[in-house]
């Protein structure tokens, strides 16, 4: 099966990337409740303190537009992230390669 990869990019403001992080977390409750998703993270970009990404990994395009968009869990994720919308700078779906794989440090504790 080929998943789909979503990817969305933030950009929040140093007084507001608290606000941003909680609501993130509420929202994560509707996505570990999606049959749809299969994982997502929410990373903080170390370079560019304003830049956050989000990358979620869904069953596939169909599931996340018609399964996820369209079900129970979305009303609950889109209230907790609602007034983040206008910070997205990009919003796009990619499919999965055969490119993966653990590093050497996979596995160390």
């Amino acid at each position: 099966m080929t998943t789909t990869v979503e990817y969305i990019r933030y950009k929040i403001a140093s007084d507001d990337q608290q606000a941003f992080e909680d609501a993130y977390a509420r929202a994560a409750e509707a996505l570990a409740a999606s049959p749809e998703c299969i994982d997502y993270e929410l990373a903080h970009n170390t370079d560019d303190a304003e830049k956050y990404i989000l990358r979620i990994r869904w069953t596939s395009v169909d599931a996340h537009l018609n399964g996820f968009r369209k079900g129970e869990h979305f009303p609950a994720f889109f209230s907790a992230i609602r007034p983040y919308v206008t910070n997205i700078e990009e919003m796009q779906h990619y499919s999965a390669t055969a490119v993966s794989g653990p590093g050497k440090a996979a596995g160390q504790s």
